[in-house]
């Protein structure tokens, strides 16, 4: 934080929401934005992948050895971060003090020992063709065994198999899985003796109908390749060992992703039923929600009512032990040695990497985000989500996160009411982040309010509510935003007349399609949009993006020969309805919504003298990961909504 940030005042100034001043700058937000990519666990030291905004988004390997200072270990300008299905993960594994990883670069694999030289085992791919993700390591046979997808020139599509890459180096790996449009968490059984995976196909992605599978393994070929679990209407989760050698995984076979087992005599057994998700959409490979502390318990991470938690599960009774945290969030879970170490964020926390005794249930911090005098200081200018339960058109219910202003400053003028940002999530299949963003914060410290909603189709609340959108991709999650507004203003927490939406990827059509909707009630009301890097032209989108989503709008639209459908939900073939202002942000180098879809449409509102801001970022993908771009792009929007929406007195 910088030196010039204001100190909270003794006593509140009555001031116009949205013109309070505030110690969370875009400066600082962009500053603060270092990722958690991974968490990993290797006797004992704990190691994880920080994505730096201040070094161009470099992801650099950390370890820190048994409580001490943490250390770089991948040296600069090596990134590890894979681009396996275009989102990565998975992208690096230690074992007894070796790392493996891809690097961003050159998507190369390499090995990284004790003497910090990095060695490429994998030979150099014109334009990086040859991309490794989501590994382990089979030592009997001195192989790495994960995913590679192949770009190969000449090739129809990316080619996706699970290969075994010689440790020796000099190969890029051969082939022991192969005939599928996807694969993912190729998973060594204890003995080495069998190998699970998960694997879809076209139109499915793998929260919709993900497959397991499970083959013996020599070392050289699999063979009895079976399907165990899996298919049309069940998605299947993180295969993994037990120690006894028992293969579990996560099934939504009940309507919630909860951990199953495969028994000694092929039955499975759901090993907790609730109405819970224990299980993620992968968006990215190497996820991992729950690990094994022996073969009589693992440690889980599930949502509940919408709230993150993490618990200790007896194996043989079903009961879960909840450790007392202060997080409402967690992911990449690890285990070993009576340690546990993850992922966890909560409402004063941005990411935290956190080491827990599993016995005891004592918890320490490895590596936060951010300093604790940081934290400190922010203290009185943090608001805290307030889960909200709201009525849809459809007679259902939807959920959201919403963020009212605070600032230990500041307090608005009476009879005043602060403006609101509804705020989009992308995927669409994803879900609200329950961890401290201070983008958000950046807001609601200047006394604007920010909804960030679960619409139909969120994950978090089971398999029945992700399906709302089944088909209904523009129409349920527009009316769920719009209704998230409506019910603010209606309960008399924000100002109905001083609303805008924004949103990222399919976060960005959403809001665009708000804007541009059939209903006047729904784009009537917003006063203002932004789009990052959003979808505006869904044909094109069906055409022109990546192979691991080049069949997603089948099941969130339909069929491409549905044309009609298609082009009634297109935000850019219904610019004649949007008359407010939008701003849009996009990376150059985007290859999931290429900057195509975004200058479309803002050529058809130019065309028309609707107030537009279009800013292209240089050497920026799907996503902005450098300082400058965040920071630019956070200062552009608050600007324009502030010019265009927000009115006198808002800043």
């Amino acid at each position: 934080m910088s030196d010039t940030s204001p100190a909270p005042l003794a006593s509140s100034v009555a001031a116009a929401f949205g013109s309070w001043t505030s110690p969370i700058t875009a400066q600082l937000v962009a500053s603060a934005q270092v990722t958690l990519a991974d968490v990993l666990l290797d006797d004992g030291e704990v190691w994880w992948i920080e994505g730096r905004p201040l070094e161009a988004g470099r992801q650099v390997l950390v370890r820190q050895r048994h409580g001490g200072t943490p250390d770089d270990v991948t040296p600069a300008p090596l990134s590890a971060r894979t681009r396996v299905h275009e989102y990565g993960g998975g992208a690096a594994l230690v074992l007894h003090g070796t790392a493996y990883f891809s690097n961003f670069a050159d998507q190369r694999l390499y090995r990284l020992g004790s003497d910090g030289m990095p060695t490429a085992l994998t030979p150099a791919s014109e334009e990086a063709a040859l991309r490794y993700a989501d590994g382990v390591v089979d030592s009997a046979h001195r192989s790495w065994i994960g995913v590679r997808e192949s770009h190969r020139a000449g090739d129809a599509e990316a080619v996706n198999e699970i290969v075994a890459v010689s440790l020796d180096g000099g190969d890029a790996g051969r082939a022991i899985v192969r005939g599928r449009a996807f694969y993912a968490a190729p998973r060594l059984s204890p003995d080495g003796t069998q190998l699970a995976w998960l694997a879809w196909d076209y139109p499915h992605m793998p929260w919709s109908a993900a497959e397991l599978w499970l083959g013996e393994f020599d070392g050289t070929a699999v063979s009895n390749a079976r399907r165990i679990a899996g298919g049309a209407g069940e998605s299947v989760f993180q295969p993994d060992w037990s120690p006894d050698g028992l293969l579990y995984f996560v099934s939504d076979r009940s309507s919630w992703w909860n951990i199953h087992r495969r028994n000694a005599d092929g039955s499975h057994t759901n090993v907790c039923p609730m109405a819970a998700e224990f299980g993620r959409a992968q968006w990215s490979l190497g996820m991992s929600t729950y690990a094994f502390l022996s073969a009589q318990a693992l440690v889980c991470a599930y949502i509940e009512g919408g709230v993150g938690r993490l618990a200790r599960l007896d194996l043989h009774s079903g009961t879960l032990h909840p450790f007392e945290l202060p997080y409402t969030e967690f992911s990449a879970v690890r285990a070993g040695g009576g340690k546990v170490a993850l992922k966890a964020g909560g409402p004063a926390t941005a990411g935290a990497v956190l080491v827990i005794d599993a016995s005891t249930g004592a918890a320490s911090v490895a590596w936060r985000g951010a300093s604790a005098a940081h934290e400190a200081a922010l203290q009185g200018y943090l608001s805290a989500p307030q889960l909200i339960e709201y009525p849809t058109p459809q007679g259902t219910s939807a959920f959201a996160l919403f963020y009212p202003p605070e600032n230990a400053g500041f307090r608005g003028l009476p009879g005043s009411l602060p403006p609101l940002v509804v705020k989009c999530h992308g995927g669409p299949t994803s879900a609200a982040s329950r961890s401290l963003d201070l983008r958000t914060q950046f807001w609601t410290s200047r006394g604007v309010a920010v909804v960030d909603v679960d619409y139909g189709g969120s994950t978090g609340y089971g398999r029945a509510y992700r399906e709302r959108l089944k088909g209904m991709w523009g129409i349920v999650d527009a009316q769920d935003c719009a209704a998230a507004a409506s019910y603010l203003a209606a309960t008399g927490r924000v100002d109905a007349n001083r609303i805008v939406i924004t949103g990222g990827s399919a976060g960005g059509f959403t809001a665009l399609r708000c804007l541009t909707h059939e209903d006047p009630a729904i784009r009537g009301r917003f006063r203002a949009g932004a789009s990052h890097y959003g979808v505006s032209d869904l044909s094109a989108l069906a055409h022109d993006t990546h192979k691991f989503e080049s069949r997603y709008l089948d099941w969130l639209v339909g069929p491409i020969s549905d044309v009609q459908a298609y082009l009634d939900r297109a935000p850019v073939h219904h610019a004649e309805r949007l008359s407010v202002p939008v701003a849009f942000f996009q990376g150059a180098e985007d290859r999931i919504v290429p900057p195509s879809q975004t200058e479309k449409m803002v050529s058809a509102l130019r065309a028309r003298g609707v107030p537009t801001l279009y800013l292209l970022f240089a050497g920026e993908q799907h996503g902005f990961r450098q300082a400058q771009n965040i920071e630019r792009a956070l200062e552009a929007e608050a600007a324009f909504f502030k010019t265009e929406a927000f009115g006198t007195g808002a800043g």
